[in-house]
This record gives structure tokens, sequence and C-alpha cells, in this order.
């Protein structure tokens, strides 16, 4: 594909045939992501799982002519197989797919302990389909029609977060290791479903900072726009009831009309003035 075609709307890309699904032979190493100079992304695999013929061959042309390794299904039932039985850097994931939608298929691969990067597309524009995307265990969502270079910036977004590796990060006892992706509270280990791990990763690295609702919504579900604020209360409220639940110091604070911070100082909850 040519920098000029992948730059437009994936329904006007210059389409050829797919081959039968059979053919494909996704290989099964492990994925070695990195970032190279030059800016392009090598040995990283992406499944697109599209039962739209062209889009799913216009999305995979696109990838690879940025040098991701491509491997695709063309309904739920078989992205479901190749994402549990394969470990993949990141997906692309229609809603609307043959013989289990999208959702269905994100939560299976949630519940089997995935933390792969999924991101949504969809033709589904209300506030609500995004929400119950994202509560589905998505990173992002992406309303169809779209650019391609939107949706490459996008999973390249997404697969920088991923890799991004440091020291343990340490608030009072609290502990978490973004290396091994384990969460600790005064030794006891604490299990947090990937977004709820996403959001106490995003308040622990700003520490004794006030963040907001837009501000998580932007940075922990990539996304910008406000419909989607409320979600942040929801999850806020999961963290606390594993976080500070049963220990005598909060850790979790409203700063109210404002948003929230992450400290060890007792007592900093703020009136709105």
């Amino acid at each position: 594909m040519s920098k000029q075609g992948s730059s437009q709307c994936a329904s006007s890309f210059k389409f050829s045939a797919v081959p039968a699904l059979g053919a494909i032979r996704p290989k099964v190493e492990l994925p070695l992501s990195g970032w190279p100079p030059g800016g392009r992304w090598w040995n990283v695999r992406l499944l697109i799982i599209e039962d739209e013929p062209k889009i799913a061959r216009s999305l995979s042309e696109g990838f690879e002519a940025e040098h991701f390794a491509v491997d695709m299904a063309e309904d739920g039932e078989k992205g479901l197989e190749l994402a549990t039985e394969i470990r993949y850097d990141g997906i692309v994931l229609d809603w609307n797919l043959p013989r289990m939608d999208g959702l269905s298929l994100l939560r299976k691969l949630r519940q089997a302990g995935s933390t792969t990067r999924v991101l949504i597309l969809s033709g589904r524009r209300e506030v609500a389909d995004r929400v119950a995307g994202l509560q589905a265990g998505a990173d992002d969502y992406l309303i169809k029609p779209f650019s391609f270079q939107e949706l490459l910036a996008r999973m390249q977004t997404l697969l920088r977060r991923a890799q991004e590796t440091s020291e343990i990060l340490k608030v009072g006892d609290l502990m978490l290791d973004p290396q091994r992706h384990m969460v600790e509270r005064a030794g006891k280990p604490i299990k947090l479903s990937q977004r709820e791990y996403a959001l106490l990763e995003y308040l622990m690295r700003n520490v004794g900072r006030t963040v907001t609702r837009t501000m998580v919504v932007e940075h922990v579900w990539n996304l910008w726009f406000d419909g989607l604020t409320s979600v942040v209360d929801v999850y806020i409220s999961y963290l606390r009831a594993k976080i500070d639940h049963d220990f005598s110091t909060p850790l979790i604070h409203t700063v109210r009309g404002v948003g929230f911070m992450l400290s060890a100082e007792p007592k900093l909850e703020k009136k709105e003035k």
C-alpha cells in the first residue's frame, strides 16, 4: 500500500482478494515488541478480526506497510481461537462479527486473563455503545468510517504504553511492579482487572497530583470526549474496594469538583469551593 493510500478512509482503499483463512499461517512465537530508530514497528504481531474482506485486507496491507506482522480472522470464533492460542501485541476487533460478536469475544478474552491491547472498530456512535465497549475490556474505540492514519497512531500509542517498563512503583505500603504486572499492599497480593491496573498505574505515576476525570479518560482509555467521564468514578470505586478496603490509611482521595489523587498522606479529601 502506498503512503497516500494508507491515509485514506478504510472504505476508500483499493482492495485485493482476501486469501482463505486456512491459508494464513500465524506464527506462534512470542512477540518481540520494540520501537526502533526510524520510527517503525518491527517484530510486532497484530490480529485483525474483521468480517468485511475489503476492510480486513486494507488494514492488513496498511499495517504490513509499517512493518507489522499481521494475522486475520473473519469471524468471532476464529478470532477468539487465535487470540487465546497466540500471544499478540495488539488486536483490532470489529464489533459486529458472525458466529460471535466482538464484545462477547473480548469478555471471554479478558476472563481468560489476556492483557493484550484491543482496539474496537464499530459504526456504533452512541456514547452508551462506547461505554459498553470499554467496560468489556477494550483499550480504545474507533468509529467507522475512519482514517487509517488515525487507527495507526492509536495502535502505536497503545503499544508504546504496553511496552513501558520502569522501576517498581511504591506509595506508602502499596507496591506495583510493571514488569511482573503485580500489585501488593502491605505484602498482600491484590488482583486487579486490566482496566483497574491501568488506572492504578496512572494514579501512582502521578502520586501527589490531582488528576481530572478527563485526564484519566485520555490517558487510561486513550479517548478524547467527556461522555465517558462517569466511567472513571465506577472504576475508582472498584479500586477503592480493593486498595483501601480493610486498610487503616486510604490512598485514593477525592478532590471534590476536580478529580482524584493518590497519596499516602491522610485526610486529603477536599471540598468543592
